[in-house]
C-alpha cells in the first residue's frame, strides 16, 4: 500500500504538506497532491488517525429527500473531496421530516467529525440537537433564518427566478403559472418571491389562480399542473420551481395532450440529466450543484481543523439561465373553440422517497 512518502514523492512536496492538505488546509501545489493522492489509491489508516486525533475521519451528510436528482449531485461533489483528503462519508435519508432528522442528528453527535446538514424545515429557533452538537454543522441548499452561528453554502434563489419570470415576460407571457415549493424552506420562498417581485417589476400582475404552492416532489407539480390546466383562461407559460416538480408537470401536459412550446411553455429550476434531450429540450435555471457540495465540504473540513477559526461564512452561488427549445411566444388565440382535452388517466401516485 501507498504511504504518505509515497504520495509525497510523487507530488514533490514535503511530507509536511501532504499532512496539511489531508486535514484540509490550503498548501501549494494542490492538485499536483490531489493527482498523487488518486494516482497511488492511498488512503490514511482511519484506524490510526483515530487514535492518534480523537477523530473519526467521517462525514455524516443528511438530506431530506435523496430521491432528488439535486441532492445526488452534491453529495457527488462533497464526497470527491472528502475522499481526496481520507475522510468516509455516510449518507442519511430524512424523508422531509424533522422528526427522522433530529433522531438522525441525535445519533451522529458522537459518532463522525462533522456533519453537512439539508434541513427538512427550518424553523425560527435552532433546534435543541443542533445547539449540543459537538461536531461542527454546515448548511447546504437551506438555512436557518435567524442564526449566523453556523456555515451555509446556498445559491441565489431569487434571482434564479427573477431570470426565468424575465425569460418568460420578454417572449411575450403575461398569463404565467407559478409552480411554487415549500414557502417555509429557503429555495421555496426564494424563488417564489423571486419569481413574483420580477412578475410586478415589469408591469404584470400576479393572478392569484395563477400561483400553486407544491411540495419540491413529482406527484405534488403533477397536480398542481393539473389545476393549472383546468382554469377557464390557463396560463401560456409555467414556470416549476424544482426539477421533480418539473417532471410531474410535464408528465401532467403530456397527459393532457398539450405541446410544449407550441402551446404552453415551460421552465424548471434546476437542470436534469436528459433535459437536453428532452422533446422538447427543456429551458431551465442551471446552478452549479457539485460544486455547492464540494464547497460546503471544504468549509466543514476548514471548520473540524480549526473550530474557532475564521466567523461563519453564507456562502451563495450564482445561477444561470439556459434557454433551449420549451419557451417560445405565447400560441395567437384560436379562431374558434377548441376542442376538449382528454381528461388524464388515474395517475399511479409517484413520491421521491
Amino acid at each position: 500500500m501507498a504511504t504518505i512518502y509515497d504520495v509525497a514523492r510523487l507530488a514533490g512536496v514535503s511530507t509536511a504538506t501532504i499532512s496539511r492538505y489531508l486535514k484540509g488546509e490550503r498548501v501549494r501545489a494542490e492538485h499536483a497532491v490531489a493527482d498523487a493522492i488518486e494516482e497511488l489509491r492511498f488512503r490514511p489508516s482511519p484506524a490510526a488517525r483515530s487514535l492518534k486525533l480523537g477523530t473519526t475521519h467521517s462525514i455524516g451528510v443528511v438530506v431530506p429527500d435523496i430521491a432528488n436528482p439535486f441532492f445526488a449531485a452534491v453529495v457527488k461533489g462533497a464526497e470527491s473531496i472528502a475522499r481526496s483528503r481520507g475522510y468516509s462519508v455516510f449518507l442519511f435519508n430524512t424523508e422531509e421530516s424533522a422528526e427522522r432528522e433530529e433522531e438522525v442528528l441525535a445519533a451522529l453527535a458522537d459518532r463522525v467529525d462533522g456533519i453537512i446538514l439539508a434541513p427538512a424545515t427550518e424553523p425560527a429557533d435552532v433546534s435543541p440537537v443542533l445547539r449540543r452538537a459537538k461536531p461542527p454543522v454546515v448548511f447546504l441548499d437551506r438555512e436557518l433564518a435567524k442564526t449566523d452561528a453556523f456555515d451555509s453554502v446556498l445559491v441565489d434563489n431569487a434571482d434564479g427566478a427573477r431570470q426565468a419570470a424575465r425569460h418568460l415576460f420578454e417572449l411575450g407571457h403575461e398569463r404565467i403559472g407559478l409552480i411554487s415549493g415549500p414557502l417555509d424552506t429557503t429555495p421555496g420562498l426564494g424563488r417564489h418571491e423571486g419569481f413574483l417581485d420580477e412578475l410586478t417589476r415589469v408591469g404584470v400582475e400576479p393572478s392569484p389562480d395563477l400561483i400553486q404552492i407544491g411540495d419540491f416532489r413529482r406527484e405534488g407539480g403533477y397536480q398542481c399542473a393539473l389545476r393549472l390546466l383546468a382554469l377557464k383562461k390557463p396560463p401560456t407559460a409555467i414556470f416549476a420551481a424544482n426539477n421533480l416538480m418539473s417532471i410531474g408537470a410535464l408528465r401532467a401536459l403530456h397527459a393532457m395532450s398539450i405541446r410544449v412550446p407550441d402551446e404552453i411553455s415551460f421552465v424548471g429550476f434546476d437542470d436534469l440529466d436528459l433535459g437536453e434531450i428532452l422533446d422538447p429540450p427543456l429551458t431551465v435555471i442551471d446552478r452549479p450543484m457539485e460544486e455547492q457540495g464540494a464547497l460546503a465540504m471544504r468549509l466543514l473540513l476548514t471548520r473540524i481543523d480549526a473550530p474557532n477559526g475564521a466567523p461563519p461564512q453564507r456562502i451563495v452561488l450564482e445561477t444561470r439561465l439556459l434557454i433551449r427549445s420549451s419557451t417560445a411566444p405565447p400560441a395567437a388565440p384560436p379562431q374558434s373553440a377548441a376542442p376538449r382535452r382528454q381528461k388524464p388517466r388515474n395517475q399511479r401516485k409517484e413520491t421521491s422517497a
